[in-house]
């Protein structure tokens, strides 16, 4: 969860699909809908994984709101999480990530950025989930 589930959501989304078994429901969402970041689809293509289909959600919009842990990446994020589950038996986690989108320069120096978060998604989960 980020806050318009438009870059650092999906792609954690995207690498949890592929590194985690197909057993296990991953849902990616925001707080604010935002609009398809070309960025992440191009990074994401690097990594072999298509992000066409990619709408921006918010948890309302998810089919179940029945978690066992929602991973948050961003502080705004953070909060609306702990408000939500406040009376439920769900566990929230804060992985901070930086926002790619504030990167600056060149095309190459936007998506090193872009492709920072992307490695950094991976290796966390990776060492969280054990994959």
């Amino acid at each position: 969860m980020c806050r318009m589930n438009a870059v650092r959501s999906p792609m954690a989304e995207a690498e949890a699909r592929r590194l985690l078994p197909k057993t296990v429901y991953v849902a990616s969402a925001g707080i604010r809908r935002g609009e398809p970041d070309p960025f992440v689809d191009a990074v994401l293509a690097e990594d072999g994984l298509p992000t066409e289909r990619h709408r921006s959600k918010t948890l309302d919009d998810l089919e179940d709101d029945y978690f066992d842990l929602i991973i948050t990446l961003a502080p705004e994020a953070h909060h609306a999480a702990l408000e939500l589950t406040r009376s439920l038996a769900v566990d929230v986690e804060y992985w901070p990530t930086p926002d790619p989108t504030t990167a600056t320069g060149t095309r190459d120096q936007i998506m090193a950025a872009y492709r920072d978060v992307r490695e950094r998604l991976k290796t966390r989960i990776s060492a969280r989930f054990g994959v």
